[in-house]
């Protein structure tokens, strides 16, 4: 296991390539952020998390069976990933984020992947990135009057 590699896999770069293509910035692993999301924007207040389908624990997948040896120590360890993954989302979705998980297998459908990034980085664009843009229509407001 020391082989794998925790940032920079193949199928992050790939979501970064696609990211990029829609005209997204971001930032890669920020550290500062709980749960370091693979890709986030702090400003636009969106992060994506890419999971590998193995390592997961992603269900009803092919690439995520498990292995014919020592199967209780593996079911663990993956159950215990998924925990803490779902924790590391809650804490990013209660500090406002929006939260997009993509999992290794769906990078096959190239198509498919690059609609789910758009409408989640487009959201954030129309909406022009929460809490300054509230503020921005308020100050508007109070001008006007």
């Amino acid at each position: 296991m020391k082989a794998i590699r925790q940032r920079n896999t193949a199928p992050e770069r790939e979501v970064r390539r696609l990211l990029f293509r829609l005209g997204a910035r971001f930032r890669v692993c920020p550290c500062d952020l709980p749960g370091r999301p693979d890709v986030a924007n702090r400003s636009k207040q969106w992060c994506v998390f890419v999971h590998g389908c193995f390592w997961h624990g992603h269900r009803s997948c092919p690439l995520a069976r498990l292995p014919r040896t020592n199967k209780i120590w593996w079911r663990e360890k993956i159950s215990t990933n998924r925990k803490r993954d779902a924790r590391k989302e809650a804490a990013m979705r209660d500090l406002g984020f929006r939260v997009l998980v993509v999992w290794q297998c769906e990078l096959l459908d190239k198509a498919l992947i690059e609609r789910r990034l758009a409408l989640h980085v487009d959201q954030q664009l129309r909406s022009g990135g929460g809490a300054r843009r509230k503020t921005a229509v308020r100050a508007e407001k109070r001008y006007e009057s």
